[in-house]
C-alpha cells in the first residue's frame, strides 16, 4: 500500500481517538465521517484509505441534506474501486424528504418527532435491512433547535419499536457551543444518563452519537460509541 496524505491524516484521526479512549477507559468510538460540502471523489478517496488500512467495518459518511446526498451518491457510482460504504442522515428531515430518505440512507440519526417515523417506516423499502435510527436529543433546551426533550425520547423509541422495518440504535445529540469545556462535558454527562435510561427499557440500544472534530474528546470521555469528524479528516471548509 503506498501511503498518502489522506492515509496519514485517518490513521491519526483514529489513532487520537483511541488514545483518548484508552485514557478514560472506554471502548474506542466508531468514527462517522462527515461528509457535507465534501465532493465525491474525497469520499472516494477517503472510504478507500479506511478500507486500505485494514480498519474494522465498512466506512461510514454522514451527510446533511437528502439532495446532496443523492447526488453524491449517483456520482460515487461511476467512479470505479469504491468501497461500500454506509450512509447516515445527521441533518434535519423534513417530512416532504422521508421517501427519499428511507431509500437513500442506512441510518437516519436525527428522530424528533412522531411523524417522521411513521413516514420512515411507510417509505423503506420491501427488502432492504431495518432502517436504523437515532433519536435526536436537544439536550440544552435551546430555543429553536431541532432534537427533542429528554422525556419525550421513551415514546418515541417505543413507536420506532413498533415498526419491524426500522431499528432503534441509541441517541444522538449536539450540546450548545460553549468555552467552557466543563459545560460541554456536563451535557455529554446528561446525555449519557438518557442513553443509560433508554438502555434500561430497550436493552438493544447500542449507538451514542456526540462528539465533533473541536469536541469529540470530550464526548469519548462520557462514553459516545460513535463521534461524526469532518473538519478533522478534509480541513476546514473554505
Amino acid at each position: 500500500m503506498h501511503a498518502t496524505p489522506l492515509h496519514a491524516t485517518l490513521c491519526d484521526t483514529l489513532q487520537r481517538i483511541d488514545n483518548v479512549a484508552q485514557s478514560h477507559r472506554r471502548p474506542a468510538p466508531r468514527l462517522l465521517t462527515v461528509s457535507k460540502t465534501q465532493p465525491a471523489r474525497a469520499v472516494a478517496g477517503l472510504a478507500t484509505a479506511f478500507t486500505e488500512l485494514d480498519a474494522d467495518g465498512i466506512p461510514a459518511f454522514g451527510e446533511n441534506y437528502v439532495q446532496e446526498a443523492a447526488a453524491k451518491q449517483a456520482e460515487l457510482a461511476t467512479i470505479a474501486g469504491v468501497p461500500p460504504i454506509e450512509w447516515h442522515l445527521i441533518g434535519h428531515l423534513q417530512s416532504n424528504k422521508a421517501r427519499e430518505a428511507a431509500t437513500l440512507f442506512d441510518w437516519v440519526q436525527t428522530i424528533d418527532r412522531s411523524k417522521l417515523i411513521a413516514a420512515l417506516a411507510r417509505h423503506r423499502p420491501a427488502g432492504r435491512t431495518p432502517l436504523n435510527l437515532l433519536i435526536q436529543v436537544n439536550i440544552d433546551d435551546e430555543a429553536g433547535k431541532h432534537g427533542c426533550r429528554p422525556d419525550q425520547v421513551a415514546a418515541l423509541a417505543a413507536q420506532i419499536a413498533g415498526h419491524p422495518n426500522l431499528r432503534l440504535r441509541g441517541l444522538m445529540a449536539i450540546p450548545a457551543p460553549s468555552p467552557d469545556d466543563a459545560v460541554r462535558r456536563q451535557a455529554f454527562a446528561a446525555m449519557r444518563e438518557c442513553f443509560e435510561i433508554l438502555r434500561s427499557a430497550h436493552p438493544d440500544v447500542d449507538t451514542l452519537s456526540m462528539g465533533m472534530s473541536d469536541d469529540y474528546p470530550l464526548a469519548i470521555a462520557e462514553g459516545a460509541t460513535m463521534v461524526r469528524i469532518g473538519t478533522a479528516l478534509f480541513g476546514k471548509r473554505g
